[in-house]
């Protein structure tokens, strides 16, 4: 594959890459053909995708029967349109009978502020879906991880949530590096003082505040949680053990999201000191992507700081 730096095309080149090898994938739209520049994809197979206009609700139905049926259905719109619109679908449609089926949520995070603003903005999406039995949740940090995900994740029995963005993200990953389904992956090692746990759009932002802090002596860890169900228990257990505290940053409300999951880790016998970063309970409003996470807390200079506050409160 050639280099993908938009979430939204990864997606879709790895769909049109599996229909090729598969005859049971389905793309089911609900007016969101567009949003991941799908037209290849009906061009190439025009018989697989099912177009039912702006009925999000609808087609999570359509999807639960295609999968009960032996397809693969593939539905991708936005995510706070699945997972809050066709949240019950999803629950008890799909979730309860543990059925095949792809969900792609797309704007996750604020990184939709800008161009089409705060209703398109999604927050709640991995904490909603945290607490539906049977569903794998993946956080890809850029278009190839995306591209690697889908093609990791194709047979993962029951539901699975692909979180993608807005199709501006920054690249991360080298072409072709394989995602770590299910396991946590430590991306710098520079010692045990803290660890920084991330997953998604954001982890760029998380590097570089590593390389800050390393300048200034202390010793970081930086771990991508890209896999939050089922979430890799044991391994974040062996590195808060090595650092004793750590902080969560995550394009994310804080409540049920990265920082909760790795509380809970900490909470059923890992002692740690946790800082979460992310949106603390509140909404966010329209505007740039970067100028919105720095106004929320999560820019480098806040990691840095969240990282010594955690040293600190960890050493007295």
């Amino acid at each position: 594959m050639s280099s993908v730096d938009s979430t939204r095309i990864g997606f879709r080149d790895a769909l049109l890459h599996l229909a090729k090898e598969r005859e049971d994938i389905v793309f089911v739209s609900t007016d969101s053909l567009k949003v991941v520049k799908g037209e290849p994809f009906l061009e190439v197979f025009p018989d697989r995708v099912i177009e039912l206009g702006i009925s999000e609700q609808n087609g999570v139905g359509v999807a639960s029967g295609l999968a009960s049926s032996g397809l693969l259905p593939y539905i991708c719109t936005y995510a706070g349109f699945l997972t809050m619109r066709a949240c019950e679908q999803m629950r008890t449609f799909v979730s309860y009978p543990n059925l095949k089926v792809r969900f792609v949520g797309a704007n996750g995070g604020l990184h939709g502020g800008n161009r089409e603003g705060v209703s398109h903005q999604f927050i709640e999406d991995v904490g909603i879906l945290r607490t539906m039995p049977n569903f794998t949740i993946l956080c890809p940090a850029d278009g190839n991880q995306v591209y690697q995900a889908m093609l990791a994740s194709v047979d993962i029995e029951g539901p699975v949530y692909i979180r993608i963005g807005s199709g501006r993200e920054e690249k991360v990953f080298p072409d072709g590096t394989p995602f770590p389904l299910g396991k946590i992956r430590t991306l710098i090692d520079e010692g045990s003082d803290v660890a920084l746990f991330c997953h998604g759009f954001i982890t760029n932002r998380v590097i570089e505040a590593a390389k800050q802090l390393k300048e200034e002596g202390v010793g970081v860890k930086v771990v991508e949680v890209a896999t939050i169900k089922p979430l890799d228990q044991a391994g974040i257990a062996t590195i808060l053990e090595k650092t004793g505290c750590a902080v969560t940053i995550e394009d994310h409300t804080i409540i049920n999201g990265l920082g909760s999951a790795i509380a809970e880790v900490i909470a059923e016998g890992n002692p740690a000191y946790l800082v979460r970063l992310g949106l603390q309970d509140v909404y966010g409003e329209s505007g740039f992507p970067d100028e919105l996470l720095d106004a929320y807390g999560m820019s480098v200079q806040d990691i840095v700081e969240g990282a010594k506050r955690a040293i600190k409160h960890t050493k007295v």
